[in-house]
């Protein structure tokens, strides 16, 4: 223990050696980190917060980080972090008020959904709105039971990190998810970019296109994708007479 610390100094346990306008600074200080913070996290967006609302998982780490030094290091006065902990769930409290009252500071603070999908395809401007990769999209979208994009009428990032999705009324042919290309042991896909009825779909966001964009070369309009596979009509959904059905 060190020398120059005398146990239970009630004056070094609640004030320290601060003068008393060192908590107009503490409040000062608190401000600009919970804003920055606050900042932060919006930024980086959903992804990893799951469950927790932004203003939620900011409340943790500042109340875990006001309570943890507190209680270890001794030149921490206790007022001083009791001080912190107030103010920062008053302004949590006062967000939450917000939130709840005005639909703008919801979406200043907690942000908006985002389309991932819509009729059957990857959304590209998704991938850089929340800085996701494709593969992570299709992975989101096989937890929640999606194995082909021609079930989805649309598909949303919710600004908490949950995925809503929305079905179509009937399924259509479209990218299969099933398997995905990285999948160990899996059966290797076959090598048929075309239907019967000449329409073939973009590996990456499932954009349908007829066939002579392979015989141009061209690529995906909606994600300068170059690779193509046939469209799969979903599992339990019927094809349409001379439908999608892949060439051999």
């Amino acid at each position: 223990m060190d020398p120059q610390v005398i146990p239970f100094d009630l004056s070094r346990m609640f004030l320290g050696d601060h003068p008393p306008l060192f908590y107009a600074e503490i409040l000062f200080r608190t401000l600009l980190i919970y804003v920055y913070a606050l900042l932060m996290i919006r930024w980086i967006g959903g992804r990893g917060v799951a469950q927790l609302s932004m203003v939620e998982f900011l409340l943790v780490i500042a109340l875990g980080s006001a309570v943890g030094d507190a209680m270890f290091y001794p030149d921490v006065p206790l007022l001083a972090a009791i001080a912190v902990i107030t103010i920062v769930v008053g302004l949590n409290k006062i967000l939450d008020r917000l939130i709840v009252r005005f639909d703008r500071a919801k979406r200043i603070i907690d942000g908006r959904p985002v389309a991932l999908v819509l009729d059957g395809r990857i959304l590209p401007g998704a991938l850089s709105h929340r800085d996701l990769g494709v593969s992570e999209i299709k992975a989101m979208l096989r937890l929640a039971g999606i194995a082909n994009l021609g079930e989805l009428r649309a598909a949303y990032l919710e600004a908490g990190g949950g995925l809503s999705v929305f079905r179509r009324a009937s399924a259509q042919p479209g990218l299969s998810l099933l398997p995905p290309d990285h999948l160990v042991n899996a059966d290797p896909l076959p090598d048929k970019p075309l239907a019967m009825d000449g329409q073939t779909c973009c590996c990456l966001c499932g954009a349908l296109s007829g066939a002579q964009i392979i015989a141009t070369r061209a690529p995906c309009p909606e994600c300068g994708g170059r690779a193509w596979l046939a469209p799969e009509w979903p599992e339990g959904a019927a094809p349409a007479p001379g439908g999608a059905k892949p060439m051999e």
